[in-house]
């Protein structure tokens, strides 16, 4: 028998390329184009790294209590992992056991399909209207669980909570989880349904809004059974999983609230101006609520786009995938950055140099 037949073997999430040269503008990953709140770094230069010898608290407690205060939930209502996509991973293993199909977009972050093949879960993806929006009658049907990214990805698309609250009600033998990793940028969470419905989970990451995705910091709110069930997969599997570093500049970016406000400010305002110019260059896109843009020319094809602005040192997410290989997902950088990229864009549109 050849040691090979018995490997798992799954087709892995393919990140967006992070490129070493540090001159480029990088608006591919929808990383934060602005640094954490100060108090983080100044905790960073006063952190003891004699005491990274020790283990860190599983619970993150600190972490925990600066979320708790923040987000006015129980500590009984929080999970905390190593970025959103560690909490991701973990609820898939935990609530998708049933052998009925788990349900999500067949636009949407790529990754949900990976960790169902990598667990074994059967899934449908349904698909999302002319408009890139959720058909929520699709998600009425007999299911395993549902997954709705909220503001979608790479759409930037935004449901209503009245929307999400008719599936969670309309799906009280399954889970549902809310992927909200960019809902700081326009949308309203979910998290103020917790309390009515037990099958719901919010998930929400620091990786963006909060200009840490390098710390990896994540976290899932939902009833007390919910996440007593998660931490219990948790603690099976590894109970070291955030490391000390990250609960304390986790802290630091809580508490600086004022900083937060203002970045996501920042972005949304930059966001909008861009749309706007855009919109002149005759490309169209849904009404992002996101940090991103998701943007297609009727006459350039997004490949052509994708690899000129490539040449020229600017990066933007690009799929050769059914539905959406004409557009591309465009991170909002700075003021700046923004006006690089529009500027070079406008000269490939005129097959000049820039």
């Amino acid at each position: 028998m050849n040691w090979e037949e018995n490997i798992r073997r799954v087709v892995p999430y393919v990140p967006g390329e992070q490129p070493k040269d540090r001159n480029i503008i990088k608006l591919n990953t929808n990383e934060c184009p602005y640094p954490p709140a100060p108090g983080v770094r100044k905790r960073a230069e006063a952190f003891d790294y004699g005491r990274l010898r020790l283990y860190p608290d599983t619970e993150a407690g600190d972490l925990a209590e600066a979320l708790c205060q923040y987000y006015h939930i129980r500590k009984e209502q929080l999970f905390i992992g190593v970025g959103s996509d560690d909490v991701l991973a973990m609820a898939f293993l935990t609530f998708f056991h049933s052998g009925r199909p788990i349900l999500f977009p067949d636009i949407t972050y790529s990754f949900y399909d990976v960790w169902a093949e990598l667990f074994h879960i059967p899934y449908e993806q349904k698909k999302l209207d002319g408009d890139f929006r959720i058909v929520k009658e699709d998600y009425m049907g007999e299911n395993g669980g549902i997954v709705l990214p909220n503001p979608n990805a790479p759409t930037g698309i935004l449901e209503s909570v009245e929307v999400i609250e008719e599936i969670v009600a309309g799906n009280q033998g399954s889970i549902v989880i809310v992927d909200e990793a960019y809902v700081d940028f326009g949308g309203e969470s979910c998290r103020k349904l917790i309390d009515r419905y037990e099958n719901l989970l919010v998930v929400q990451t620091f990786s963006k809004s909060r200009s840490m995705a390098g710390l990896r910091v994540g976290f899932a709110m939902g009833g007390e059974k919910l996440i007593r069930y998660l931490k219990d997969v948790k603690f099976s599997f590894n109970s070291y999983t955030m490391n000390m570093l990250s609960i304390e500049l986790g802290v630091e970016a809580v508490k600086d609230e004022d900083y937060f406000r203002n970045t996501v400010q920042k972005i949304i305002t930059t966001r909008e101006r861009v749309k706007k110019e855009l919109a002149e260059l005759g490309f169209t896109f849904p009404d992002s609520k996101g940090n991103f843009i998701f943007a297609s020319h009727k006459d350039i094809p997004a490949k052509h786009i994708f690899e000129e602005l490539k040449k020229r040192g600017i990066y933007v997410r690009y799929w050769e995938k059914p539905r959406i290989d004409n557009y591309l997902r465009i991170t909002v950088g700075t003021d700046e950055e923004m006006d690089a990229f529009i500027r070079h864009l406008r000269s490939i549109m005129k097959k000049e140099p820039a």
